[in-house]
């Protein structure tokens, strides 16, 4: 916060206040509360702890957003703040002032210190839980309603966040008087008892937003399951890394296949499901797809999926009203193109991102799916890169797209011309072929005069998450760029 935007009068009061640290306390009930903002940063970047404690006491707002500030606190100076929680939640009469009841360590609220003591008073409650406080709770606090510690949460083994499991520890020991939401979790391998340990901490009906990832063994899996149904709000589910014994052939694995589909049948709010580098049991249909609600989102990336799996999904009522689908590198040789045509075909009035990136489609493959393609009438993004199609079928399908009036970009692969001709696979460019193809790409592309963003991929990395494309400029030059790869909700158009 810049001193020189504030008037003399109250940068002075405020300088002498900290000198005398006794003198601040005892003054705290008579502040005027515009200061307090003010005051707060000051005492924070000082590490005066004392007067943090005290303060944390006497804050006259409902949130404080202290994930917000510019740094964030070391352990200590977290400690004393949590210390002045402790002190304000012992007593039995609270200070009348006192109207907090939200400390988010999240940044949600960017520049709000620098705005001060209006933006403040304006912080609306955090949506992480469906229910909110009741009028009836006063603007203070009450025994009946706990202090909510909002902070985004990873659980994970080796070297923890300092922080993080002072928060667990402390939570822990006040659950009765205390609430820890997080509305981002993110579990990413860890042991059986460091996972139940911080789940059972943590308000399960505040997670918004849960990405499951390197499950070591059924066991753990197994554990996991329970809480799941529990997340009432869950929103995003991204489930990851998971191959192996999990849904493979055996009952026992097909028995926690069915628990967890049990168990996601419950999350009544969930809109995005991203299923990555899963293997699932081949001769049956994923229970864990079995009973979901709509979905406006779906990413298949990277699983071993048989035709029997994927007509199952597209039929189910989940994917009845999509808005975004991706489907990555899966193996085109275990479905059918009529059972992509038919989800396609049930969409076509919803969709407006499409992805079919890295599944070996050719220009018969391609051929087939541009009636369907041309339906979507909401398409607004269109990726096909990683596919091997000839010249003549880019131009065919840029013809195709140039011709869809909401579509903002399209993501299309560097036709096989592009490559060395020895090449069994064609990953590597050949530039001067390449340049040749741009050329002519470029004339094509003015004779059409397509509205959106066209952009021709000549390598991409799933593993390092990254792609390089070229982009047509208005001046018809040709811009190379590379990117990382975007996610469905974070597509930019």
């Amino acid at each position: 916060m810049s001193r020189r935007t504030l008037p003399s009068l109250q940068y002075l009061a405020m300088q002498s206040l900290l000198s005398n640290q006794a003198l601040a306390i005892s003054a705290l009930e008579d502040l005027p509360v515009l200061l307090f903002p003010l005051l707060f940063v000051e005492v924070y970047a000082r590490a005066h702890t004392e007067m943090l404690k005290a303060l944390v006491q006497a804050w006259p707002f409902p949130c404080l957003p202290l994930g917000d500030l510019a740094e964030s606190p070391d352990l200590e100076t977290f400690k004393a703040l949590l210390d002045g929680l402790d002190l304000l939640l012992a007593k039995k009469e609270r200070p009348s002032r006192w109207k907090l009841q939200v400390l988010d360590l999240r940044n949600e609220h960017p520049n709000i210190w620098i705005q001060g003591y209006p933006s403040m008073a304006q912080i609306s409650y955090p949506d992480v839980l469906t229910d909110k406080p009741t009028e009836s709770c006063g603007s203070m606090m009450t025994e009946e309603q706990p202090l909510m510690v909002i902070r985004d949460l990873t659980i994970k083994d080796g070297a923890q966040n300092a922080l993080q499991a002072y928060l667990l520890q402390w939570a822990r020991q006040r659950q009765e008087r205390v609430q820890l939401c997080s509305r981002k979790l993110r579990i990413l391998y860890g042991s059986i008892y460091k996972i139940q340990k911080a789940l059972r901490v943590v308000r399960l009906d505040s997670i918004q937003e849960l990405l499951v990832s390197n499950f070591p063994c059924q066991e753990l899996l197994k554990t996991f399951v329970p809480y799941l149904g529990h997340m009432k709000n869950l929103h995003i589910l991204n489930f990851s890394k998971m191959c192996g014994s999990f849904f493979t052939s055996s009952s026992r694995n097909g028995w926690c296949s069915c628990k967890f589909g049990a168990q996601l049948g419950q999350l009544q709010h969930l809109q995005e499901l991203y299923v990555h580098d899963v293997c699932f049991h081949y001769e049956q249909p994923p229970s864990i797809l079995r009973m979901l609600t709509s979905l406006k989102t779906l990413s298949l990336s990277s699983c071993l999926l048989s035709e029997a799996h994927l007509r199952f999904l597209f039929q189910c009522p989940c994917t009845k009203q999509l808005k975004h689908l991706r489907l990555r590198s899966l193996s085109t040789v275990c479905f059918s193109l009529e059972t992509l045509l038919d989800l396609l075909h049930g969409v076509v009035g919803t969709l407006e991102t499409l992805a079919l990136e890295d599944l070996a489609f050719t220009d018969v493959q391609l051929s087939a799916i541009l009636p369907a393609l041309s339906q979507c009438s909401q398409l607004r993004f269109f990726s096909f890169y990683g596919n091997h199609i000839s010249m003549a079928a880019l131009k065919i399908l840029l013809c195709h797209t140039a011709q869809m009036g909401h579509l903002r970009r399209g993501l299309y692969p560097a036709p096989l011309e592009s490559y060395y001709p020895q090449n069994q696979w064609p990953w590597d460019i050949h530039p001067e072929r390449f340049a040749q193809v741009l050329a002519v790409l470029a004339q094509t592309l003015r004779d059409m005069g397509p509205s959106h963003k066209v952009q021709i991929c000549t390598k991409f990395s799933h593993y390092l998450n990254k792609y390089r494309f070229c982009t047509l400029e208005s001046n018809g030059s040709w811009l190379l760029t590379e990117e990382h790869l975007s996610g469905l909700s974070t597509l930019s158009l």
